[in-house]
């Protein structure tokens, strides 16, 4: 259950904050975010190494997208296209509403059921496949929201219930200063209020499943201003941020 807390503030030198934790099977390979695809110059993106996609990435014109698996579908299944691949697709579009339009005409049969997050500096849009046989778009409100495996901001889960608070609390990231000291700290943070590690924002387990990289975007507000990118190629608390080069 991947995590993705993003402050929107329109009207901001930077409008779009992100942050996000990347919960997988340590047997999956992958590589670190990158300009990965010679067909798509302007995306920097994780890629994942079985199936070609990437569970989060930014392009160079301020659009970022991040896919979390819902409830109950982690991994992949046959006869359906990755979930990696709505990361590319929303990332092939100049502006988040054009994204977020083109991928709610998907055939939600072709995917097992997701959430994901798009977003720039102007719009954050949640697109909501559940494996009701509809792929929906909500238009999300300024502020502060946080998405796992179910709705966004949805208190039923003890991470958003215990760590949405907090960051609400902490200081605001500053990329004109390169800070993020708050940021990194709550998702480097191993606490779970129900005793589960699982419900940590940073999980460790003793199987092959947990927290095994994380992201940090901002995206600003003027358009000659590339997107703002560092990654932890490692559990937050144990590996450094590092940008990603352009």
């Amino acid at each position: 259950m991947c995590t993705v807390v993003v402050l929107h503030r329109p009207g901001h030198d930077w409008p779009l904050l992100l942050a996000a934790n990347r919960d997988e099977l340590a047997t999956r390979p992958a590589r670190p975010p990158g300009r990965h695809w010679p067909d798509r110059p302007e995306v920097r993106a994780g890629l994942d190494l079985s199936a070609g996609g990437s569970w989060l990435g930014v392009n160079d014109w301020g659009v970022v997208a991040a896919v979390l698996n819902r409830v109950g579908t982690l991994g992949p299944a046959h006869g359906k296209r990755s979930r990696g691949e709505l990361v590319l697709e929303a990332l092939d579009h100049p502006d988040a509403a054009s994204a977020a339009a083109a991928l709610a005409d998907l055939d939600p049969r072709a995917f097992r059921p997701f959430n994901l997050v798009i977003g720039d500096a102007r719009d954050l849009f949640f697109v909501r496949h559940a494996g009701d046989g509809s792929i929906r778009v909500v238009r999300l409100e300024p502020g502060l929201t946080m998405v796992t495996a179910r709705e966004p901001n949805d208190v039923g889960c003890p991470r958003i219930r215990r760590y949405r608070p907090l960051f609400a609390a902490a200081s605001v990231p500053d990329p004109d200063r390169e800070d993020w000291s708050d940021w990194q700290l709550l998702l480097g943070s191993r606490a779970s209020a129900t005793g589960d590690p699982r419900d940590a924002l940073c999980i460790v387990t003793e199987g092959a499943y947990g927290t095994l990289s994380s992201s940090l975007v901002a995206v600003a507000s003027r358009p000659d201003r590339k997107p703002t990118f560092l990654h932890a190629d490692g559990r937050p608390g144990e590996a450094s941020f590092a940008s990603v080069d352009d």
